[in-house]
């Protein structure tokens, strides 16, 4: 079948060229032209383009077939990751952003363990004793009782001249009123909180005189006064004391203070 392929293959090329005998008529060299191959792997070829036709193709010489070179794919000669570089030098830190806007709050946390004991130095003190040497009578219906003994004033919390504690630090405080009694006269103190009697010491009158006592806790804010004031109704009142021998005393502390 090939051989009778090319023989009219031939034969239609003697008439076109006027060549009777049958000869090979070779085209000028400008006249050949280069087959058309495109440039794509062996998978990517027309399906026109088969092997019979390539076959018949090079066997007529007026055809100049051209070789066809592989076509290597570079993405399959990729070298594997290489190591990371060093890090290079951080850029210039840029502009401060606009400040957003508030969260929504979030949910409260569990109360947290006691802390450990704080300083003793921020703790607080405060105590006072005074006592009176010389003995008092009644000779008003009130009778404020002044003091001329210090034995402990600590920070100067009992003025001495007004004869009243004033409050610096808030919290509870305990009093204690010592007094000596007259023969055959009444005894009727107040333990006075500000303008208010707090606590009362009285002794009835009798002829052999006795030591009378009288103690409360106070619970006292900034600015409060604790003082002592004798109390005179139908009877004499007065408390006894000498120069030599203090028979009367007034003492008070703290027991805790409001801020800790």
């Amino acid at each position: 079948m090939l051989a009778l392929f090319l023989a009219l293959l031939m034969a239609s090329a003697s008439l076109h060229t006027g060549n009777p005998r049958g000869e090979k008529a070779f085209p000028k060299r400008e006249d050949r032209r280069p087959l058309c191959v495109r440039c794509c792997g062996p998978s990517d070829q027309p399906a026109s383009f088969t092997a019979s036709r390539y076959a018949r193709m090079t066997s007529d010489s007026t055809y100049s077939v051209p070789k066809v070179h592989p076509i290597i794919d570079l993405m399959i000669l990729k070298g594997e990751k290489g190591e990371m570089g060093d890090r290079g030098i951080s850029g210039p830190e840029g502009k401060a952003g606009e400040q957003g806007l508030r969260g929504q709050n979030g949910r409260k946390g569990q109360r947290g363990q006691p802390g450990p004991p704080g300083n003793s130095c921020k703790q607080h003190y405060v105590a006072f004793s005074v006592g009176r040497s010389k003995p008092l009578h009644s000779d008003d219906y009130y009778q404020h009782v002044t003091f001329d003994t210090e034995f402990v004033n600590l920070y100067k919390h009992f003025n001495m001249f007004t004869g009243k504690f004033f409050c610096y630090v808030p919290g509870i405080y305990f009093f204690n009123l010592n007094v000596h009694t007259w023969n055959y006269k009444e005894t009727y103190l107040h333990i006075m909180k500000n303008e208010e009697q707090a606590a009362i010491l009285y002794s009835q009158p009798s002829e052999r005189s006795i030591m009378q006592s009288q103690s409360l806790m106070l619970d006292l804010q900034e600015g409060d006064e604790v003082w002592v004031r004798m109390f005179k109704r139908e009877r004499e009142n007065a408390i006894y004391s000498e120069e030599s021998d203090v028979y009367i005393t007034f003492n008070g502390h703290l027991i805790k203070p409001a801020i800790e």
